[in-house]
């Protein structure tokens, strides 16, 4: 746990809240986890439910007057507080629990600084919302995020629901002639994914959905992208925000335009 009379910025605190986090989930990997269902095929383990609690220990520390809504424990705090942490103490739950360590930690200032930290690289990504950047487990190593889509591969997620069904369906989009002469497909149900998009690693990522700009699997990951210079729209080509529908992530102008023909949408940048 962080000392609460240090002098923290809430990007710091972000950083420090996902590495506690990380480090939970490091630490129960390759254990035989009991899982609490969540309906729906959805589930949390006890990793899920440690990692979101050592998060929660070092946000109350650092900002005790602030409210938090974790995953897993829902919205604490004052019911009047100005400012609220989103938490995903574990995305990527399933992959996790099945022995796959494409997993993520994030958290994030509502509208503010974000962290993601991923537990077996031991990196952590992170912005202020001005600029991003990561830092290596080398200590005191770090350096600025630069998208670019020389990978050409490009995240989908294909979990379920699918609200702009049939409208938008992600399998067609894997399907369409452009995307398979153009990129090259991956599947990462985890936010990582788009720490990835911000970083360089990956070209693009694409998801359906609602509103995914608050939404503590998805919060961290849009700020980070958008602070890196990534073009970052919903499916329809319109803002991430209230009545928006889904995600495009892309590390550039040009791979966002041509996914977007592929989709069908008008390739608006917000």
């Amino acid at each position: 746990m962080i000392d609460a009379s240090t002098n923290l910025t809430d990007t710091e605190v972000a950083a420090a809240a996902a590495l506690a986090g990380a480090e939970v989930v490091r630490a129960r990997y390759g254990r035989l986890h009991s899982r609490i269902d969540k309906g729906a095929g959805d589930f949390a383990t006890d990793a899920d439910l440690a990692a979101e609690e050592a998060i929660l220990d070092v946000i109350r520390a650092a900002r005790p007057g602030d409210a938090v809504h974790g995953e897993e424990g829902g919205r604490q705090g004052a019911a009047d507080a100005e400012r609220e942490w989103l938490v995903d103490p574990l995305c990527g739950t399933l992959n996790y629990a099945t022995g796959s360590q494409l997993v993520a930690v994030n958290v994030v200032l509502r509208n503010g600084p974000a962290a993601v930290a991923d537990p077996f690289s031991r990196e952590v990504f992170l912005t202020d919302g001005e600029s991003a950047r990561v830092r290596t487990g080398v200590p005191g190593e770090e350096r600025l995020l630069a998208p670019t889509a020389d990978t050409r591969l490009v995240d989908v997620n294909l979990d379920p629901p699918f609200p702009s069904a049939p409208g938008f369906r992600a399998v067609d989009l894997l399907a369409h002639p452009g995307f398979v002469e153009n990129f090259r497909p991956r599947v990462v149900s985890t936010t990582l994914a788009l720490a990835w998009v911000a970083a360089g690693r990956r070209a693009a990522y694409v998801t359906d959905g609602g509103d995914l700009s608050g939404s503590v699997h998805f919060a961290a990951g849009v700020l980070l992208c958008r602070a890196a210079g990534c073009v970052v729209t919903g499916i329809d080509g319109g803002p991430v925000g209230p009545g928006g529908s889904g995600l495009v992530a892309a590390a550039d102008a040009g791979t966002h335009e041509l996914l977007m023909s592929m989709i069908g949408g008008r390739g608006r940048t917000g």
